[in-house]
Formats: C-alpha cells, sequence, structure tokens
C-alpha cells in the first residue's frame, strides 16, 4: 500500500445513480482503499446536477465525470473543442480550475449519444456511419428512442440537421422514460419492425446484442470521456491518488467499459463486485 492512513481525513467517494456511474465510483473507491487512503461511500449518490453540486460545496471530494459535461457546467456547448478528445479534456480541466477541482487523465471510451442498428440490417445495407444511415434511412429505417433522444436539439435533431435526413413521425417508435435497454431490445429482436435505434456508446446491452453502432464522422455530438474529478485540497493531501486512478481509467476502453456495463445492466450483479474483478483481473489490486 502506497500511503499511511493514519489520522488523515476520509476521502468521500461520490457517483452518479446510473450503472455505468456505480462502477466508475466503485474503481474510484476500491483503488483508494488499495492504497491506503481512508473512505466514504457516496457512490449512487443521485443525478449530474446533484453530484456536481456536492463536490463544489465541499460534501463529496472526488466522482468520475464526463469532460463533454464540462461543456454544459461553463455554458461552452457550442465549442469545437469539445468535440475532440484531447481539446475537450484540457478546456474542461482548465475550466474547473477556478473552482480548485482537478480533472484526472479520461478514460479512453466515450461514452456520447449515438444510433445502433441490427447487425443483419448494417451488414446487408453496408451501414457503418451516419453518412451511410442518411442514404439508407428512408424509408427503411424505424427507429426507438426517448422523447428527449427525438426532440432534443443535442441528439437526433443535430444528427438529421448534419447528415441530411429526416425520420417523419412513423419512423419513430417513441418509449416513456430513457432507458436504452429497452430502445437496443426492441431494435435486437426487431419489436413492432424496430430496426435501429438510440443507444449511449458504452451500453452493457450492446455488447450482448451486437447491435452496430454507427460512426459520427462528422463529431456531432461532444466527447464524453469519464476521468475522476477531485478537489484539489484533497489531492494535495493524497497525491498519490493520482497516479492509482489514472491507472485504473486508462484501460476502459468503449468495448471493455460496453462488457464492464453489461454486468451490472444485463446481468445484474453489483458494481462493487464487478469493479473488484476488473481491478483484480488488471493487477491494481490483490
Amino acid at each position: 500500500m502506497a500511503w499511511c492512513a493514519h489520522a488523515q481525513t476520509p476521502i468521500r467517494v461520490g457517483s452518479k445513480a446510473d450503472n455505468e456511474g456505480a462502477f466508475l465510483g466503485q474503481v474510484i473507491l476500491q483503488v483508494l482503499k488499495h492504497e491506503g487512503i481512508p473512505v466514504v461511500d457516496h457512490t449512487q449518490l443521485g443525478p449530474t446536477s446533484i453530484v456536481r453540486r456536492a463536490l463544489l460545496g465541499g460534501d463529496l471530494d472526488v466522482y468520475p465525470e464526463y469532460t463533454g459535461n464540462a461543456a454544459f457546467f461553463f455554458h461552452r456547448e457550442h465549442d469545437a473543442a469539445f468535440r475532440d478528445a484531447a481539446q475537450a479534456y484540457a478546456l474542461a480541466a482548465s475550466l474547473d480550475r477556478v473552482n480548485h477541482v482537478t480533472w484526472l487523465k479520461p478514460a479512453p471510451a466515450d461514452n456520447h449519444w449515438a444510433i445502433g442498428v441490427r447487425k443483419d440490417v448494417a451488414e446487408a445495407n453496408q451501414l457503418q456511419s451516419l453518412l451511410d444511415f442518411a442514404r439508407w434511412a428512408n424509408p427503411n429505417v424505424l427507429l426507438a428512442g426517448s422523447a428527449e433522444f427525438v426532440e432534443s436539439d443535442a441528439a437526433l435533431p443535430a444528427f438529421q440537421k448534419a447528415y441530411g435526413f429526416t425520420l417523419h413521425g412513423e419512423q419513430l417508435l417513441v418509449l416513456a422514460g430513457g432507458d436504452t435497454s429497452a430502445t437496443i431490445k426492441a431494435a435486437a429482436e426487431g419489436i413492432s419492425g424496430v430496426n435501429a435505434s438510440m443507444v449511449y456508446s458504452t451500453d452493457g446491452a450492446i455488447a450482448v446484442t451486437g447491435l452496430v453502432v454507427l460512426e459520427d464522422p462528422k463529431h456531432v455530438e461532444m466527447v464524453y470521456q469519464p476521468a475522476p474529478v477531485v478537489r484539489d485540497e484533497v489531492l494535495k493531501q493524497y497525491p498519490a491518488m493520482r497516479g492509482a486512478l489514472e491507472a485504473a481509467f486508462a484501460p476502459l476502453t468503449v468495448e471493455r467499459l460496453r462488457e464492464l456495463n453489461a454486468r451490472t445492466q444485463i446481468n445484474g450483479e453489483d458494481a462493487s463486485k464487478v469493479a473488484a474483478d476488473y481491478l483484480r483481473e488488471q493487477g491494481l489490486t490483490r
């Protein structure tokens, strides 16, 4: 263990309440424990607004956040930098200095809104990107999505504008709520003729169903790489946490995160067990 925990203030570890947030929060928690740093578990605390407020208010010390969300925190949604991975991280880190918050290096995975197509449909129609999708969409597609995905200027309307296609009402199956596992299942199983789905690019259901996630060569979506964000005061007290947490996030590619998310989202495994298995497999804990 790299740190002696005697008489030290525990680090309060938070996360968002979703499956991926719970897993990433447990990765942070368990890495810090392994480093001998005392921790308090506040993972699955709530949505972004609550967790972010807790960090800035000094009620949390570290949690996993996505680089693209910094665009909304600082009202920079139209800044092209947030559509490039390296620039998004650099800008997020720079902007948050005013709050005495440090962004550690993010995982390579990019978790953004996307469109997935059934594998057999993608292969038969040579669909690899949204450029291909635009060519094929009318009248062939029936897409399942949430009301937010269908209506939000940052989601389907943005894809339609950038790639020059329009899905009409009869080509959309709008499902209540924002559960991508339901939309992915509808596409994978062809429910009601659905052959395409809104997805988040690291969804666990993608790994299980084999849905083909279409590439976004025009970078319509901002980059959302998960990274530990930590209050400067805490990082100064426990400098060893930087290297340990960055080593734990570095192997999390899109494919790896999909596999791990599938264990919690599809198999119903506890996030703490999935995180423990992952860290052990990477040789980061014993």
